[in-house]
């Protein structure tokens, strides 16, 4: 009977250490190329082969991109549309090159399971894309911290490195313009529906509605910032309180997932939507177009943020670019949620 060679008998052969040779495989950076390719000599002599893609470990350049997105496992199906869209953008860029994907999804209650940079080691990634990312997140600091390349989905870094890029929208001016848009309705009672208080995405188009303000000589009050967590029931229970004691002509929501929740609990508290309160929200879900009334919102187009991302990725790895950011057209979607005051 034919016996399968083991890890032990490449670190013997190659007279290096068990560890040594695992970390060589992995990619580790603190292996050098001399000795990685004597590992991988040993190990194609022996037959031996992780449990990993072959391909890549026998190759110098890495032929996997790997997709990290936090917050699917926690979306409802009328929003996980937006994550299917950016996966479809980043495999249409990348079906046509040697490139494979993996993708990690991450459940952010949950995310202490496995470090980013493992999860690439392990695969020998050698790009990846991150979407739905929290500024707090620790993982994410060590991967960024690594010399893999990396390009940010609606995520901005200001002390980036040429192996990080970031892709995104204007966030900071299409919130302003939608806000400019119910202020010009003569609304000046508004609160808003922000999402999570560590997403930078939040952070931006925060500061596209205090610019709306000021412009209009206006100031936003720290009251008047509700937190729904980018979560339908979430923003349902915070509009809920926030009209026991409030009367807003104008609630805008920072995801049409929330403004679907401010929706209800408006309807609840016996208000009409937009005679009583004007509602905006903010990606253009499908479903949108469909509640009562239809959500005057900010369309983002996912498939091509996916796309863009993957493409700058693959410039990066590469060696055809630097990191950069690279800003996706948007789209201000007026329909019947807003009415002139």
């Amino acid at each position: 009977m034919l016996s399968l060679a083991t890890i032990k008998d490449v670190a013997k052969r190659a007279g290096v250490s068990i560890g040594v040779v695992s970390r060589a495989f992995n990619n580790y950076p603190d292996i050098s190329e001399k000795t990685r390719q004597k590992i991988l000599k040993v190990a194609e002599e022996l037959n031996y082969t992780p449990n990993l893609v072959a391909k890549n470990l026998s190759s110098k350049k890495q032929l996997t991109i790997g997709l990290i997105t936090s917050g699917i496992l926690d979306s409802s199906q009328k929003d996980s549309v937006n994550s299917i869209e950016v996966f479809k953008g980043v495999y249409t860029a990348i079906e046509e090159k040697e490139y494979e994907l993996a993708i990690y999804l991450i459940d952010s209650n949950k995310q202490k399971r496995k470090s980013y940079a493992q999860f690439c080691r392990e695969r020998n990634i050698g790009g990846t894309i991150l979407q739905g990312i929290r500024t707090d997140d620790p993982y994410f600091k060590e991967l960024i911290n690594t010399n893999i390349p990396c390009v940010l989905i609606d995520f901005h870094l200001n002390n980036h490195t040429p192996l990080i890029g970031n892709v995104s929208i204007n966030n900071i001016e299409a919130s302003r313009k939608i806000t400019e848009l119910v202020l010009e309705q003569n609304h000046r009672r508004i609160a808003i529906m922000a999402g999570k208080k560590a997403a930078y995405v939040n952070n931006e188009r925060l500061r596209g509605v205090r610019e709306a303000f000021a412009a209009f000589g206006l100031q936003l009050h720290e009251e008047d910032i509700l937190y729904g967590q980018f979560l339908e029931q979430a923003a349902y229970e915070e509009t809920k309180k926030y009209l026991e004691k409030h009367r807003p002509t104008a609630i805008i929501a920072f995801s049409d997932i929330m403004a679907i929740g401010v929706m209800k609990a408006i309807k609840e508290a016996g208000l009409q939507i937009p005679e009583d309160v004007s509602v905006t929200g903010f990606d253009n879900i499908p479903i949108t177009e469909f509640t009562q009334p239809p959500i005057t919102t900010v369309q983002q187009n996912f498939f091509e943020l996916g796309r863009q991302a993957a493409l700058h990725l693959q410039e990066i790895m590469e060696g055809r670019a630097k990191g950069k950011q690279v800003v996706v057209d948007y789209k201000i979607i007026e329909r019947d949620s807003v009415k002139p005051l």
